[in-house]
């Protein structure tokens, strides 16, 4: 199957079995090594069933890459322009996800193993999400790392569709750098995160 990153994965091992540890730590091995990444080549996706005007309850659980312009930017410290998450929760105009940018690669990991602990099948296909919540989230110690991540965001502000990333891909996505952020380097971003852990 064609993914949303083919033309950076080839030469995956076609023996590494969806995700077991070996293909986890290939793809993210891969993925730490890409210096520039094409945020607008992955907007353009050809393929529609990717492209979502809009999330719902039905998001929870799955991973997406939007274009956000926060509506309070000017008295924000720093901001990430093109987020990379996971929703939690719906509230109508507005939903709390999951940001993965805001911590550095390795505690990025880290947390994303905590969170495959909630997943609902081994399939990595379009049956598969993260079973979460705030209550979840908030409730077990494994999931610390979750806490400088979760942030509000308004449907109003997000300025392209929400891109879809397969659950193959999650560890992939998670350590690109895509994270744009916005009055802050992500040095300084990824040490105050790391304070609030």
């Amino acid at each position: 199957m064609a993914t949303l990153f083919t033309d950076m994965l080839k030469g995956s091992p076609s023996e590494l079995k969806k995700g077991s540890e070996e293909a986890v730590d290939w793809f993210r091995t891969q993925a730490l090594k890409v210096r520039k990444f094409d945020d607008k080549k992955i907007l353009q996706t050809s393929q529609p069933f990717r492209r979502l005007q809009m999330l719902s309850e039905n998001s929870i659980g799955k991973m997406y890459m939007f274009v956000y312009d926060p509506k309070h930017k000017d008295t924000l410290p720093y901001y990430d322009t093109f987020p990379l998450i996971f929703p939690v929760e719906f509230y109508g105009d507005s939903f709390l996800g999951i940001n993965l940018h805001y911590l550095p690669p390795v505690a990025r990991a880290r947390l994303m193993d905590a969170l495959y602990s909630t997943i609902n099948n081994d399939k990595y296909d379009k049956t598969t999400l993260l079973k979460i919540s705030y209550q979840i989230l908030k409730g077990a110690s494994r999931f610390k790392y979750f806490e400088p991540c979760l942030k509000k965001y308004l449907i109003t502000q997000v300025g392209s569709p929400f891109i879809y990333i397969a659950p193959d891909e999650w560890d992939y996505a998670l350590m690109l750098p895509t994270e744009r952020f916005q009055k802050a380097n992500k040095s300084k971003v990824f040490k105050e995160s790391l304070s609030m852990v």
